[in-house]
């Protein structure tokens, strides 16, 4: 590892690992900056008879004002040997000033290469009215493609069925919506009502494979009237109608938001809707996760499931991805 290197934090979605080969030559080492949220964070570890860790943010105007209100899990875990995993129970929305906030000594002695890993699971700031702490990780981008004055009135037409003329059938249920509206955002529905398929004639519109609750879901975002819990909770879903539709601004929403919050229970299949859709940035975010951030040794048996059902090409990709990194330890 080079000296430049040997102070690098890596980092992707909400996880962020150091790499130390030895300390045996010093006592102390503090990281290089790196970004998590709206902060720029160290990392720092000290070693006497124990190794203490430290996780503290950069001080700056910002961690002055606002400083973050963290929830995360560390970890260390030895890369010589034996693979082991210490870890620290699970912190909670305490907020960190300075280098004292967060200290934790690790009370079996490391010896030779580690890595610290660092899995934030929110990050929040204080409101200026005093109610309680607002998370940072709050989606923004649907927000901001809603504009809620413009599109209040449309939402209206659909939660209240308000002059429908196309019925929705989902595998569990139906909708009314209005050809005009879903004409508009998506080419497939619009050419549906363009020519003369049975769509067109029989004023309705067979989704089976999406249950009530996410074409409700789907409809809403077409509108502009989500709820962002409906949109987290349903976003694997949005992401097929999406693709199947062609509303390419619904697929580009679900792909960012599906690279913020990867973690051992979704990754495997999340990387296969990446493979399926064609979402280069979460594919390449749940390799990295898996193999380069070593989390493939978490969930070696459902590792091992996916082997034997998925795609030829996926599992190609997969140990390549493998190869590259043993190439670079």
């Amino acid at each position: 590892m080079s000296d430049s290197s040997a102070f690098r934090v890596e980092t992707t979605s909400r996880l962020a690992q150091w790499r130390i080969d030895s300390l045996a030559s010093c006592f102390y080492r503090k990281s290089d900056p790196f970004k998590m949220g709206n902060w720029n964070w160290h990392l720092s570890v000290e070693k006497h008879r124990l190794l203490c860790v430290k996780l503290f943010p950069e001080i700056s105007n910002i961690t002055k004002d606002n400083p973050p209100i963290a929830s995360f899990i560390v970890r260390v875990v030895t890369s010589v040997g034996d693979r082991r995993t210490f870890t620290h129970p699970e912190i909670t929305d305490k907020q960190l000033k300075n280098n004292d906030d967060f200290v934790w000594a690790v009370e079996v002695p490391l010896a030779g290469k580690f890595i610290i890993d660092i899995e934030f699971l929110d990050l929040k700031i204080a409101t200026p009215d005093g109610r309680q702490p607002c998370s940072i990780w709050a989606d923004r981008l649907t927000e901001k493609r809603s504009n809620a004055t413009a599109l209040a009135s449309l939402g209206q037409m659909l939660t209240d069925g308000i002059h429908t003329d196309i019925r929705i059938n989902a595998s569990d249920g139906s909708i009314g919506a209005h050809r005009a509206v879903i004409g508009a955002r998506s080419p497939v529905f619009h050419s549906m009502f363009s020519h003369n398929l049975k769509e067109r004639e029989m004023s309705s519109i067979d989704i089976p494979d999406i249950s009530i609750e996410a074409c409700r879901a789907f409809l809403n975002y077409i509108y502009g009237n989500i709820e962002h819990e409906d949109f987290l909770k349903h976003r694997l879903a949005l992401v097929r109608a999406a693709d199947k539709y062609d509303i390419s601004d619904l697929k580009e929403a679900c792909h960012e938001s599906l690279v913020e919050d990867i973690d051992a229970k979704n990754v495997l299949e999340r990387l296969q809707n990446a493979y399926l859709y064609e979402l280069p940035k979460l594919k390449t975010s749940c390799m990295r996760y898996l193999v380069r951030f070593g989390k493939i040794y978490d969930i070696q048996e459902d590792f091992n499931s996916l082997l034997q059902c998925a795609d030829r090409d996926l599992i190609a990709d997969i140990f390549h991805e493998v190869l590259d990194a043993w190439k670079g330890f």
